[in-house]
């Protein structure tokens, strides 16, 4: 199902005095309409600045055919990235890792969403190394030689699509993300 005139609301509730809320009761009020109405995403946070709200990406990213994209990231510890797939359908995701400090065997772990279709690497790695997990080739690879995983190969879903990041505590590493947007399922790996 796809909904096409989804409107955001966001409200500040301002307090008189240094207090802290209790509770918020949402209630919503409507007159002289008709249709379907879905309520989704209603989120409190404190604070005076919004960081919690992302846009659906399919109105900003248009015509964009069956390009490869491309999204580097730098992660310390673990990091949530967030992929723009414009495509019809989900799509293979090639994913290379560069440590920034040597990491010991299975602490580095790639995954979707929550947590689910997880990859976690057996090889320890040292700083300069390239490790890739690809989706377009099946392989997994340390510095181009095959190297043993647990787990699943990425993909990124239409649209948009979470994926986590995790590394050792307290190191970090740049991450490369490398996808092409299918369309009706092309090209096939």
């Amino acid at each position: 199902m796809i909904i096409n005139n989804f409107i955001r609301f966001a409200e500040v509730l301002k307090l008189k005095e240094e207090k802290r809320i209790v509770s918020v009761t949402i209630r919503p009020l409507i007159s002289d309409c008709t249709g379907e109405i879905y309520y989704t995403d209603i989120q409190l946070q404190e604070g005076d600045k919004l960081t919690g709200y992302t846009p659906h990406t399919s109105t900003m990213l248009r015509d964009s055919g069956n390009a490869t994209r491309y999204q580097n990231a730098v992660v310390r510890g673990g990091a949530t990235l967030v992929l723009f797939n414009t495509g019809e359908t989900s799509a293979g995701l090639d994913c290379y890792i560069y440590p920034k400090q040597a990491m010991a065997a299975g602490s580095i772990e790639v995954s979707q969403g929550l947590g689910s279709h997880k990859c976690n690497f057996k090889s320890a790695v040292n700083s300069g190394d390239t490790l890739a997990l690809k989706a377009s080739t099946r392989e997994c690879l340390l510095n181009g030689s095959p190297t043993p995983k647990d787990g699943f190969y990425q993909y990124t879903a239409a649209y948009d699509s979470k994926h986590l990041v995790k590394l050792e505590s307290g190191k970090s590493a740049r991450v490369y993300l490398e996808y092409t947007e299918m369309m009706e399922g092309e090209p096939r790996l």
